[in-house]
């Protein structure tokens, strides 16, 4: 803006920017289907995002999925997640989730599909961040913004019942998914403590609510880990507790975490528990597995980033 004078220029960098995200490392696998950014914040502190093509089927359309973050790090401390593994710093602010999905849309360019779906599956639990999830999900949808439909878009929680039952008064058709990876309470509050707290009887009631509310069919994701939670009778007493209305399972088998005991279930073994609930009535797909080489599990990239050895790659 050459035709302003210098102090007035120096005033408006001094005072605005143009992103509040900044690409330190891109990674790409799955022959450029799967892109895995970490993005850098103001503060010097670092998220992920992750972009996910996915080509057309019998069933489906061509999409592009966008897993953002919304917080830097996570405080619920599961025992099989990458991210609660390196604590939890803040949460991220409305402009630093919105400016997630206009960085990736950029870096995708006019050649390249479009972004047509947003799920905050990212680091961190959206909740407890409520107020700048739910202003980033009504600014993407402003006819004056980006005119992105709240239908596009999926708020996972881990299962904080008051939340749950606020978002479903928002007047926002987004969709819910809930991380569910038990059946029972005994075995959710071992891998999640705050179960204790909000026990799956809840969850799933108040999931149901938001369900009759919008219309929207509740996804529950359920991480399948050998040994722990992949049982035929695992699966079975998973039916009963969440019924088969307004409902679709999502089973994800573990993403491989540097120095954990844990490991996913064989393929035949997670197609067993699958077919349990296939037989129930309940929808269920086994999630395909993205990105290995490339750190898949969320919070990965970021830990390499943070070891005192680890240097970006160019």
């Amino acid at each position: 803006m050459r035709t302003l004078p210098p102090p007035a220029r120096q005033q408006l960098e001094d005072s605005f920017a143009f992103t509040t995200v900044t690409p330190q490392v891109k990674r790409v696998a799955d022959h450029g289907q799967t892109v895995k950014y970490l993005f850098r914040l103001g503060d010097a502190k670092t998220i992920e995002t992750v972009v996910m093509h996915y080509d057309a089927t019998t069933r489906s359309r061509a999409r592009t999925t966008i897993c953002v973050s919304s917080q830097v790090g996570c405080p619920i401390g599961c025992t099989f997640c990458a991210t609660g593994k390196s604590g939890f710093d803040r949460n991220l602010t409305e402009a630093e989730i919105v400016d997630q999905f206009l960085a990736a849309s950029r870096d995708l360019g006019d050649k390249q599909r479009s972004l047509t779906n947003v799920v905050f599956m990212g680091m961190g639990e959206p909740l407890n961040n409520y107020a700048a999830v739910v202003g980033a999900i009504r600014r993407w949808a402003r006819e004056d913004t980006l005119n992105f439909s709240p239908r596009r878009v999926t708020v996972s929680t881990i299962g904080l019942v008051p939340f749950i039952e606020r978002l479903s008064a928002e007047g926002l058709p987004v969709n819910l998914a809930v991380s569910l990876h038990a059946p029972d309470d005994e075995l959710r509050s071992s891998m999640i403590p705050v179960n204790r707290k909000y026990p799956i009887a809840a969850i799933v009631a108040a999931a149901r609510a938001h369900a009759e509310r919008t219309g929207r069919r509740t996804s529950y994701e359920y991480v399948l880990l050998q040994g722990i939670n992949d049982s035929m009778e695992q699966a079975r007493r998973l039916t009963t507790v969440i019924g088969h209305r307004l409902t679709h399972v999502n089973l994800i088998p573990m993403n491989p975490i540097d120095g954990s005991p844990l490991s996913p279930p064989s393929k035949a073994r997670a197609q067993a528990f699958q077919s349990v609930l296939q037989g129930a009535g309940i929808s269920t797909t086994i999630r395909a597995t993205r990105g290995l080489d490339i750190d898949a599990a969320c919070g990965q990239l970021r830990a390499r980033q943070l070891e005192p050895a680890a240097t970006s790659p160019a």
